[in-house]
């Protein structure tokens, strides 16, 4: 009955000393996941060619709310047709309107923002064009800027090493668990074999 007792409260603390070591690891896959998911929408597109812009004015709503993230790949300005969302550089400036009118004979674009009553005053030339908007994604322009400041990118570092270190923990306590176990099973081994030479020497 003895044995049987210290068996059972092995096992149990076996079982609940395994809890924690899994928690941390999942907590730390988490944090890794998630800072990986947050980045891929606006390190991702880079590598086919695209470039990544934040909208932070209200000329383009509803079309495209302040807070988006518009995704332009570059195109050439030839191809560019009236009713293309286009980004083009305005004095050092990323705009983002729409063409309404094209004009081939001086290779200008008349843009215009969805949400203006009038064109805008100058035409666009060609050398001035970025890129035609791909595609758009509300709130995610938010998250781009956050990134671009010096505490984004520090709390991203941050959760980083956190997600790193929580999968650290786990494995350490996990190896020492393991350790423990062999431990406690060692003497019993012994035990059991001193027993069995013992019998073994009976006449």
């Amino acid at each position: 009955m003895t044995e049987n007792k210290s068996q059972t409260k092995v096992h149990s603390k076996t079982r609940g000393g395994k809890i924690l070591p899994a928690l941390c690891s999942v907590f730390g896959t988490v944090l890794l996941l998630a800072v990986i998911l947050s980045a891929l929408p606006l390190s991702l597109p880079r590598l086919f060619g695209m470039r990544v812009y934040s909208v932070i004015s209200g000329s383009m709503e509803p079309t495209l709310p302040v807070g988006s993230a518009v995704y332009v790949e570059t195109v050439d300005p030839a191809e560019i047709r009236a009713g293309d969302i286009i980004a083009f550089s305005d004095e050092g400036v990323v705009v983002t309107h729409r063409v309404v009118e094209v004009r081939p004979d001086t290779g200008e674009f008349i843009t215009k923002g969805d949400a203006n009553d009038t064109p805008d005053i100058y035409p666009i030339a060609r050398v001035n064009i970025l890129g035609r908007v791909k595609a758009h994604f509300p709130l995610l322009g938010k998250l781009m800027m956050l990134y671009a400041t010096r505490e984004g990118k520090m709390a991203m570092a941050f959760f980083a090493f956190c997600g790193l270190l929580f999968r650290l923990m786990g494995s350490m306590i996990a190896a020492r668990l393991k350790n423990a176990e062999r431990a406690e099973k060692a003497p019993e081994n012994e035990t059991e074999g001193e027993d069995r030479k013992e019998e073994r020497e009976e006449p």
